[in-house]
């Protein structure tokens, strides 16, 4: 089996954050009042897992904080996320599905529900790369097609998918609400 490396790992997860980072920060102030433009959130989650991940796949409930940063009208505006989903077949190695909610709340006011319903998940040598698409079905951005891009590592060593099994970790986050 070939070895990925820690050189590999980087250039995958930069390649996606530079393609994440050219569609995040777009003409926000049009999407946030009813235009034809794109929203982008760049920011940082703290994941639980219950139960804990380990080898053996199994129903998996996930959820998500996350503090976000959002472009819009030629400022960042802060807002914060709360993400749920309940995975039918989640381990170290794989999570199966990608769908939940997510509701996305914005400093001053309104927020975004979002339902996702698809996802692609990659983990190379420990990083993990999940990007998961969906669409605003509630609030600012309704109607518009969604796609969140997850990245990181995790905090806890390998080993505890052998014994304890992982339950949670912190990865960075990358939000785009398209028109």
């Amino acid at each position: 089996m070939f070895g990925i490396g820690r050189h590999g790992v980087a250039v995958a997860l930069g390649a996606v954050m530079l393609a994440g980072s050219t569609l995040v920060w777009g003409p926000a102030s049009q999407a946030t009042t009813g235009g034809e433009g794109s929203v982008g959130c760049v920011g940082h989650s703290e994941s639980r897992y219950g139960p804990p991940l380990t080898l053996l796949a199994r129903p998996t409930h996930v959820h998500a904080d996350i503090t976000y940063a959002c472009g819009a009208h030629g400022r960042t505006i802060p807002a914060t996320g709360s993400f749920d989903s309940e995975a039918p077949a989640a381990s170290c190695v794989a999570v199966a599905g990608g769908s939940g909610t997510e509701t996305v709340r914005y400093a001053g006011g309104g927020r975004s529900l979002i339902v996702y319903d698809g996802a692609t998940t990659l983990r190379v040598a420990g990083a993990l790369v999940v990007i998961q698409r969906g669409r605003v079905v509630e609030g600012r951005g309704q109607g518009h097609a969604v796609q969140r891009t997850i990245t990181g590592l995790p905090r806890e060593l390998p080993t505890e998918c052998l014994t304890s099994g992982l339950r949670g970790g912190g990865n960075e986050v990358q939000l785009e609400m398209e028109p």
